[in-house]
């Protein structure tokens, strides 16, 4: 039974020499050096309005306001949708008490050229009215009437009519206006 059990023996003892001198397993290979990353650069920071001074803002809301008020035709009321236009202008003249507004009314061509000044004084003379209503000074407001000399727009149809029926506000300082 010896020699029946020997190259039994024999096959576990190669075995066990097999497995027990097998190579070990080759190092693994160190982890790649971190590549130092190209410096990342800061965002650049949102771009500033530029810094505009108080006046310069204030005259800026004026614009986008509105520096005219149109009429209706042969008419010197203050439409409605003009009266916050006013008082836009009414807030700005309170805060600014050294600023002077000229009110230059305006007409269409129709009319006679003298009742057309009229007209547009009627019209400068109603702002300035609504004006003084909202606390504006009387010395800061000036009228002027050009009728129908100055159109705004060349032509002799309503739409060239409806342009030309205005007040302009022209801000100046001090004793000048323009």
């Amino acid at each position: 039974m010896r020699l029946q059990s020997m190259p039994v023996i024999c096959s576990v003892v190669m075995l066990g020499m097999l497995v027990g001198c097998a190579k070990p397993p080759p190092p693994t290979p160190p982890a790649p050096a971190p590549t130092p990353e190209a410096p990342r650069a800061e965002p650049a920071p949102a771009p500033q309005p530029p810094q505009v001074d108080p006046e310069t803002r204030a005259l800026q809301e004026l614009r986008a306001a509105g520096m005219v008020i149109y009429f209706d035709y042969d008419r010197a009321e203050i439409k409605p949708e003009f009266v916050p236009v006013v008082a836009a202008h009414a807030k700005y003249l309170n805060g600014n008490t050294a600023r002077k507004a000229r009110l230059e009314g305006h007409t269409d061509e129709r009319g006679s050229r003298e009742y057309n000044i009229g007209l547009g004084e009627r019209r400068s003379q109603a702002v300035r009215r609504a004006l003084l209503l909202q606390g504006v000074a009387e010395s800061q407001i000036t009228t002027v009437s050009y009728g129908e000399e100055r159109p705004a727009t060349q032509g002799s149809d309503e739409a060239a009519y409806s342009r030309n029926r205005r007040v302009e506000m022209v801000y100046g300082t001090g004793g000048a206006t323009g």
